[in-house]
């Protein structure tokens, strides 16, 4: 039978899929290998980690990377619910490595990414990973800084690095419960505990010490699982990118934005070459349906309600109704966002746009209505929550940001858990 749990091993192209069980000396699998499953998908050993990461992501894998390299004696694990990495906030959006420019003086997010960008400039030259400094700006602010690269890329050269270390990377495990052994710990050779267990949907699991989450668009029911607080919720926020045709990619030589409006996180329309040599305009914001939902009518009924009861969408709906108006007429109809584009670049018209891909983005929102604009890191109380370390808001730039996210992270997790 084909295991229902993956070993991905991180690198782009075919050397991704599934290798023949192992077994290291001290009972958990070599590196390189897929836990062995026996009939009827039941584990062959009790599968334990020193420290499990809980989101197979950018955020996420630049942790695992972070801790194992810092921490090259523990047993680090990821878990992911696709089947492949990286695909979700990662795998969509724009490409862009920001400056920093746009972010409140000295709050973190700016403070991260000025220090991330600066990070992975490096990695990206160290690892050969393609990347273009192409700037931002025209008859305005020029920021020479920005640039751009396939994150996703550089998200799975993160995985790669941190297997090479020795970590292991389980796909298809889609978290369901985060509960404290019923029965004793499971040991290893030398006697270590490991009393919480990490079960998923179709009832495997794994033990460990302890467990750090960066779980993105789920991040608050999955904060909720281990027991500690949902708040702040996530809602989902649609962003829908159009193509600049071929022809007409000559018009633009570098990311080109509006100045943000201060009351929002979103940047506004702007243009974003790509690595590929195309160039995508947008994105609008409009409220998505579905946590993971890329398309306008992709339906979620549990997610339209935990929007609705849980968060503080109607208040924020009420505070800026007009805008929200305006974004969704945009989504609707192109000449709306053609407009917005031609204050930068007048010869742009209708015929020269195409529709192009969505992202999603995990907008932490309080119950106030409040967007959450900085990163928010928190832990809970108890036997388990003592154990946890949840990322539950890293927005953009958090793929910019991501190696000093991690950094971050790594010093929390060594400062919290004693490591």
């Amino acid at each position: 039978m084909v295991p229902a749990l993956r070993y991905i091993r991180g690198a782009c192209g075919p050397a991704l899929g599934g290798f023949p069980g192992g077994f290291s000396s001290a009972g958990r699998p070599a590196p390189g290998r897929s836990w062995p499953l026996c009939q009827g998908g039941r584990p062959a050993s009790t599968r334990s980690f020193d420290v499990v990461v809980i989101g197979g992501g950018i955020v996420g894998l630049a942790s695992a990377r972070a801790l194992i390299l810092r921490h090259p004696a523990l047993s680090i694990g990821v878990l992911e619910k696709e089947k492949d990495l990286a695909i979700h906030q990662t795998g969509h959006n724009s490409g862009v490595i920001h400056s920093g420019i746009y972010y409140k003086p000295e709050s973190l997010k700016a403070k991260l990414c000025v220090q991330g960008a600066a990070l992975i400039y490096e990695y990206c030259k160290q690892k050969g990973i393609s990347y273009k400094q192409c700037g931002k700006g025209l008859m305005a602010i020029d920021c020479p800084y920005t640039g751009i690269v396939d994150y996703r890329q550089v998200a799975l050269s993160f995985a790669k690095d941190f297997q090479e270390a020795g970590g292991f990377v389980l796909t298809n495990f889609e978290v369901k419960d985060i509960e404290l052994a019923k029965e004793s710990p499971s040991r290893s050779k030398d006697g270590m505990k490991y009393p919480i267990v990490i079960r998923n949907t179709k009832g495997e699991e794994v033990q460990c010490q302890y467990v750090v989450t960066c779980a993105g668009l789920y991040s608050d029911r999955i904060s909720e699982l281990s027991g500690c607080n949902p708040d702040p919720r996530i809602v989902p926020f649609r962003g829908d990118y159009l193509i600049l045709k071929p022809e007409k990619c000559y018009l633009v030589k570098g990311n080109i934005y509006p100045v943000p409006d201060s009351r929002f996180p979103f940047l506004g329309v702007h243009f974003t070459p790509r690595m590929d040599g195309s160039i995508w305009l947008g994105p609008n914001a409009v409220l998505a349906f579905k946590r993971e939902g890329y398309r306008p009518f992709d339906f979620s009924a549990r997610d339209i309600m935990d929007v609705i009861i849980k968060s503080g969408l109607i208040k924020l709906v009420f505070q800026n109704f007009s805008y929200g108006v305006n974004e969704m007429y945009k989504a609707c109809f192109l000449s709306a966002t053609v407009k917005h584009l031609q204050k930068f670049i007048p010869e742009i018209t209708v015929s020269d746009i195409l529709r192009g891909p969505a992202g999603v983005r995990a907008q932490a929102l309080d119950r106030d209505g409040n967007l959450v604009e900085d990163f928010v890191f928190d832990g809970g109380v108890g036997d388990i929550g003592n154990r946890i370390l949840h990322v539950r808001n890293a927005p953009s730039p958090a793929a910019t940001s991501s190696l000093a996210i991690s950094g971050m992270i790594a010093d929390e997790v060594q400062q919290r858990f004693k490591l």
